[in-house]
């Protein structure tokens, strides 16, 4: 997939997206970072169709985007938005059946093929056990774990997720990534918009970085995520450290007042 010379704007207003060209490893991990407001999301949405593009065009294998069906886009493009809502009453295997609605039609109704779909996306989100419940008696981490099945349930190769972290613990955010990371291994494309940059460096195999609906870096973390960057897009001083798990750059910002309580310090031996 591809975006050339997109310009995006809101009723006719200021481009939250400029001129934009992009072009997103086939097979890859990649993660989108940038401040709030600079047009993360609003790109992600333009390469789902989910919005129109003022001008310039999205490909997706080599064709404009406006040129496939509804259906044939979902399904060869999943999209999981910020915010999504559920039906009220939905349960949770109810929520994840209509990723395999793409897959239907007049001629191809439901199939063993769409029960096997359905159990990988509930048992890689741990939601096996849950399939029963309703979502809205879920908690906000829980629901979009179902979020998530239902866009893994869709079984597409590429995958756009927005925010895919919101709503969950730290620790449930790094189940979440390294998810993806196996997903990726096994051939698909994921897309990601991320506010964190040592997560986004850890688990990206390619960075893009947007500052004021323009792309203004991309290539590996290793690469592109240098202390001179993250103070310009992000005005944040910071020094670049290896992470001292996975050795892909870290940020560790720089402290505006001194620490003096002795409390507050990590002793180690």
């Amino acid at each position: 997939m591809s975006a050339r010379e997109l310009t995006i704007s809101y009723g006719g207003g200021t481009p939250v997206v400029r001129d934009l060209t992009i072009d997103l490893p086939h097979g890859g991990l990649t993660m989108i970072i940038g401040p709030n407001g600079c047009g993360k999301s609003t790109l992600v949405k333009a390469l789902a169709r989910a919005i129109r593009p003022d001008a310039g065009s999205v490909l997706l294998n080599g064709a404009d985007l406006r040129s496939y069906r509804g259906r044939a886009v979902a399904r060869e493009v999943a999209l999981l938005p910020q915010s999504p809502l559920a039906p009220e009453g939905i349960t949770v295997r109810g929520l994840v059946r209509r990723g395999r609605y793409p897959h239907h039609t007049l001629l191809r109704q439901w199939s063993p093929e769409d029960d096997t779909a359905i159990a990988f996306a509930l048992d890689r989100t741990g939601l096996t056990e849950l399939a029963g419940a309703r979502v809205s008696e879920l908690s906000g981490g829980q629901r979009q774990r179902v979020w998530i099945a239902m866009v893994l349930a869709q079984q597409t190769e590429l995958l756009l997720l927005d925010e895919p972290t919101t709503y969950l613990d730290v620790a449930h955010q790094y189940e979440l990534l390294e998810l993806c990371a196996e997903l990726h291994r096994e051939g698909r494309t994921i897309v990601a918009v991320l506010h964190d940059l040592n997560q986004a460096a850890r688990f990206a195999t390619h960075l893009v970085v947007m500052h004021r609906g323009e792309v203004v870096a991309q290539g590996p973390p290793a690469e592109v995520l240098t202390a001179d960057l993250v103070a310009d897009v992000f005005g944040l001083p910071c020094d670049i450290v290896p992470d001292p798990q996975t050795r892909t750059p870290m940020v560790v910002p720089h402290a505006r007042h001194p620490v003096t309580d002795p409390g507050r310090l990590l002793v180690t031996d």
